[in-house]
């Protein structure tokens, strides 16, 4: 049996995050992973530099492909306007590798079928035995499943659905854009822009809304396309995007149970007005890391619920969030 001080389900940015603040304070740490890194994972893509100063890490020191756009283009309906703000866009395929092998944890490729609590410690699948369990295996984290569903459940109205696709394109507007409630979608569409000819496009919407009006993703998305290709945007045939589900920051404000602790997708925690979820999650896992280096409480309370303070995220914030 492998024993180590700290299990972390989960090798995405939550779980790398919390692994490499554990390792740099002396524990000796495993992340399980079902995947085998590097490995594909769909995501926009934006990272704030909030997010980077997190991890400690300039953008010019980062080895892989990085984008920097200094403003955002919005679209609502027919209006169209730019908003001034720095973000970065990066590959997810490189990122969530680069951040794991630099955690310096003992990386298993494993799917966890179960959890038992034996004697003060966790036994996972009766081959890994650890004092503190870290579940950051995303919405469908076993560790959610076996010791959280109960005590934190996920609210059904901040479930949010996506499609979305990534590839090589080459792509001649350097912009990110952003396209809020078109064609009466309860959400918004991206087109990221990404350094080394990739480019990731995308919709999501609210689940309960989408159920209500009786929405379809994939018809939203062949409108959004036709916009693209309208736009001279992305022009390309044979696209086969595919799709995920997770959830906004709810009413949890803590995600503990006996040196058990949750953080990133599996509590829930992307933001209500643009459903960022890496931030929040680095956030949580230097949260969870220092709750078990130093025995504080571990409170999501001072995580932010908007990505940005303006009259725009809380409206967005409304609209999607109910």
């Amino acid at each position: 049996m492998h024993i180590a001080d700290a299990i972390v389900v989960g090798g995405g940015p939550a779980g790398s995050t919390c692994a490499w603040k554990l390792r740099e304070a002396g524990l000796d740490v495993v992340v399980l992973d079902r995947a085998r890194f590097p490995r594909t994972k769909l995501c926009a893509g934006w990272v704030t530099p909030r997010a980077l100063a997190n991890l400690e890490l300039d953008p010019g020191d980062y080895p892989h492909s990085l984008m920097t756009f200094d403003a955002l283009v919005l679209h609502w309906k027919i209006l169209t306007g730019k908003f001034t703000s720095r973000q970065h866009s990066i590959r997810r395929y490189e990122f969530d590798d680069f951040l794991l092998r630099r955690s310096g944890a003992t990386v298993r490729t494993h799917r966890v079928r179960e959890i038992r609590r034996d004697n003060g410690d966790f036994v996972v699948d009766d081959v890994y035995r650890s004092k503190f369990l870290v579940g950051a295996g995303g919405t469908s984290c076993p560790v959610y499943r076996t010791f959280f569903r109960q005590r934190c459940p996920r609210r059904r109205s901040l479930q949010a659905a996506t499609l979305e696709q990534e590839f090589a394109y080459d792509w001649q507007e350097p912009a990110c854009h952003l396209w809020f409630f078109n064609d009466g979608l309860p959400g918004y569409a991206w087109y990221v822009p990404k350094a080394n000819g990739h480019i990731n496009i995308g919709l999501g919407g609210m689940a309960v809304q989408l159920n209500k009006q009786g929405g379809n993703l994939h018809d939203y998305w062949r409108k959004f396309t036709m916009r693209l290709k309208k736009r001279g945007l992305v022009d390309c045939d044979g696209l086969r995007p595919s799709g995920y589900s997770y959830f906004l920051r709810g009413g949890v404000e803590t995600a503990c149970d006996r040196n058990a602790y949750l953080v990133g997708d599996a509590v829930g925690l992307a933001t209500r007005d643009m459903c960022e979820g890496i931030g929040p999650a680095i956030e949580s896992a230097l949260l969870a890391a220092r709750s078990i280096v130093t025995g504080s409480d571990y409170s999501l309370a001072g995580i932010a619920q908007l990505s940005g303070q303006s009259v725009i995220s809380r409206h967005l914030e409304r609209k999607f969030a109910g």
